[in-house]
Formats: C-alpha cells, sequence, structure tokens
C-alpha cells in the first residue's frame, strides 16, 4: 500500500509493542491508549516531501519504493489533476483484471466501430493505432496498441468489446478505483482525453502502478516492448526512460493543454524497483529531465534498513476468552524501510489492529498491520499475523473476560 491512506481506527483500546532485543530501548511492552510507538536513532538524510535537497519542475511528482512501499519524495502528490493518457493505466487495469477472471481472452477479437474510428481513429487527429473502421483485432493487439502506441481507438474498440459501450465502461474504472483506494482520481473516458471530470493525483497514479506490476506481471511485461506495427504502421513506444538505460520497464506519458507533461514510470536497478509519477512540466524535454533526476536521486540517496526480521514479535494483541490473554504479532517477512543516508533521523512503528481478538484464533491469522514512518512523511506498511493458537479459555476465564468487557466498555 503507498503510503498517504489513514490507519484503521482500534477502537481506543492498548496494544502491547515488544522490541526485538537488538533495540537499545529494552524488551518491556509499552502501552498506549491508541498508539504503538517504537523510537530508534539511525542514520537518515533527506526529508521526504518538499525536500529542500531535491527540488523538481514538476508541478505534482511522487517516488515510491516498491518493495517497502515506502515514499522517498512527493510533491503535491494528493493533487487530483488532469491524468491524459496516465488514465489508460486504469483502462488496462480493467481489461487485465477482465483476462485474469476469464471473462476475456487474448484471441478474442473486436470489431472497431465507428464510433471507436471517429472518436479514436486517424480522423480523430490523436494518438492511434490506425485501426481500419469495420475490421476485427485481437485483444492482444489492441492491448499492444493502447499500451505502446497509446491507442485511442484501442481503448474505445476494447471498452465497447467488454462493456458495450465506452459509457459503460467507465463505472468499471470507477468501481476498480474505489477498490484499490485511489480516493483522488475520478474517471470520465477511457483514453484520457480532456474532460473536467476526470481526474487523478500522482500518488493514485503510483498506487495503481504498483497494483499493475505485482497482479499482473505477464501482461506488465508490454510496457517495455520498444515498438508495435499496425496496419503497417510502426510507432514507437513514447515513454524516454525506456532509452536511457536505467532499468526502465514502462510505463505511460501523457499530455494537455491543462495538465501539462506527465509520465509514469518504473525502474528496477539491483534488484530495487522505483515507481516515479510527475505531472505539469512545461515540455517534453523538462518531463524526461526531471523524472531521470528523480529516479537517479532515489538509487543514489537511500539504503535499504530492517527494522523488524521475519518472525519477530513486533506486538501483542489482546485475545477475548482465550486459553492466554495475548497472542504475539509477527510479520512473515522482513520488515524494511529505505533510509537517506546522510544524517539522523526518528523511526516510530505503529501497530494497528481491530481487538480484541476473539478466541479461539489460528497462528497466521492476518490481523492488523506495523506502520513505520519518520517525522518527514516517509512511511512504510508491513501486514501483521498472529504468531501462535489460542485456544478457548476455561470457564472461568471466559467469566473474568467477560466482566472487564462489561466495566471497561461501560466505563
Amino acid at each position: 500500500m503507498i503510503a498517504g491512506d489513514k490507519p484503521e481506527t482500534m477502537h481506543g483500546r492498548s496494544l502491547d509493542l515488544t522490541a526485538a532485543a537488538r533495540f537499545p530501548f529494552g524488551a518491556a511492552p509499552v502501552r498506549l491508549a491508541l498508539a504503538l510507538l517504537l523510537v530508534l536513532a539511525v542514520a537518515a538524510g533527506a526529508r521526504a516531501q518538499d525536500d529542500p535537497g531535491f527540488q523538481t519542475k514538476a508541478r505534482e511528482a511522487i517516488l515510491v519504493d516498491v518493495d517497502t512501499g515506502a515514499v522517498l519524495f512527493q510533491k503535491d502528490a494528493d493533487v487530483a489533476a488532469a491524468p491524459a493518457n496516465m488514465a489508460k493505466l486504469m483502462t488496462m487495469a480493467v481489461v487485465f483484471k477482465a483476462l485474469r477472471e476469464g471473462r476475456l481472452k487474448l484471441d478474442d477479437e473486436f470489431v472497431v466501430s465507428e464510433t471507436a474510428w471517429r472518436q479514436g481513429g486517424a480522423p480523430a487527429r490523436g494518438t492511434t493505432m490506425f485501426a481500419e473502421l469495420g475490421s476485427s483485432i485481437r485483444v492482444e493487439d489492441l492491448i499492444r496498441g493502447v499500451i505502446i502506441q497509446s491507442a485511442n481507438d484501442g481503448c474505445i474498440v476494447l471498452a465497447e468489446g467488454l462493456a458495450g459501450t465506452q459509457e459503460a465502461f467507465v463505472p468499471l474504472m470507477n468501481e476498480e478505483a474505489k477498490r484499490l483506494g485511489l480516493s483522488n482520481s475520478r474517471f470520465a473516458n477511457v483514453t484520457g482525453l480532456p474532460d473536467p471530470g476526470q481526474v487523478m493525483s500522482v500518488r493514485d497514479i503510483a498506487t495503481l502502478t504498483a497494483h499493475l506490476i505485482r497482479e499482473y506481471p505477464d501482461l506488465y511485461r508490454i510496457y517495455a516492448e520498444p515498438e508495435f506495427t499496425w496496419n503497417k504502421i510502426r510507432q514507437l513506444n513514447r515513454n524516454p526512460l525506456l532509452g536511457m538505460n536505467i532499468g526502465a520497464d514502462g510505463l505511460v506519458t501523457g499530455s494537455t493543454e491543462d495538465s501539462g507533461f506527465g509520465l509514469a514510470g518504473s525502474t528496477v536497478q539491483n534488484g530495487q524497483r522505483l515507481i516515479v509519477a510527475m505531472n505539469g512540466a512545461d515540455t517534453d524535454k523538462v518531463r524526461a529531465e526531471e523524472a531521470r533526476k528523480l529516479i537517479d536521486w532515489g538509487y543514489r540517496e537511500f539504503q535499504r534498513v530492517e527494522v523488524f526480521g521475519a518472525g519477530d514479535v513486533i506486538a501483542e494483541a489482546r485475545v477475548f476468552n482465550g486459553a492466554q490473554s495475548r497472542v504475539g504479532l509477527v510479520s512473515k517477512a522482513p520488515v524494511e524501510f529505505l533510509m537517506p543516508q546522510s544524517t539522523r533521523v526518528t523511526l516510530r512503528a505503529e501497530v494497528v489492529y481491530e481487538g480484541p481478538l476473539p478466541a479461539p484464533v489460528a497462528a497466521g491469522r492476518a490481523v492488523g498491520y506495523v506502520r513505520v514512518m519518520t517525522t518527514d512523511g516517509m512511511e512504510t506498511r508491513a501486514p501483521l499475523y498472529t504468531a501462535a493458537d489460542v485456544g478457548v479459555g476455561s470457564l472461568t476465564t471466559r467469566a473474568l473476560d467477560g466482566l472487564e468487557e462489561l466495566l471497561l466498555g461501560w466505563w
């Protein structure tokens, strides 16, 4: 999950935080009414937001480490603005989902309607795959046209083939946006053409990009293809990052008079993937330069720090009516954080779950998450799981728990 979402409530209940032995603040649990704080000093440096050490000419921008979810840089990341062609990321998300669910196949063929030809094809003078009116095109070729050639006609043909009309497809985009938690996104068409009802924030663009990478790796690979030929017309991928030898493998550029020049990009270096999303650059040259600078800065200025090891008991959750009153909460994988390298900052860790957990409790049950953050706005989250089975307690234990719940609830 990309940083910026609000944590779930804990209904005013106390939680216990236990520290691994390597941390210098003792092993005794810390109890707070609404949050758990883990504080440690580590080598660190630049701020995640509005950092005086890094500036960008883009109007809005965000840089995210995919594995940790850490936001390394953000500038007006939650401002909803015209996304231009970057709206096609959601068009593809809906199409990819239909493929995964079996409602669509790559070999299915859709007919190019007059609407698709006139609004998105050669007569429209926009980005197009030059699909011929009345021709039938395989879904796989339409996807390549949309991803590589930014084809507006390809988008409309896919929307009509899947939902009947573009207008019927748009609600599927908004439903998927809601499901993914894209709180600053609204869609009005499938192409990204100017419409006052169509907006996205760069944080939402980064979240959607990470979703496509994680959930649809086989289809995501198309974003790295350098060219595509359709109707005997060869077009190059418009993503300037692909030719920079920086490990780029996606995704899309966009520009309109309202949005300026924007980009959603992803790069991998030494196993680390960064996502950049920006909007509002003055020219396509500035867009490419600023994206490259931000990516280079992200790889250069941050180091990976393990905050908790896999299997470490990070916190203890209260158990109601259980044979034990508490159960440890662990992460299945190391909880890592990307830290700036130059100075020292403080990390806070907050454990969030809804409790107490009713017995019986099975080991490995997902019950919440740990949120690690700095005061400067960087953040990462990791899911937490119960470390052990807890059976139902004795009649006496259950009676005492019930009495405690009654008294504390009344109080």
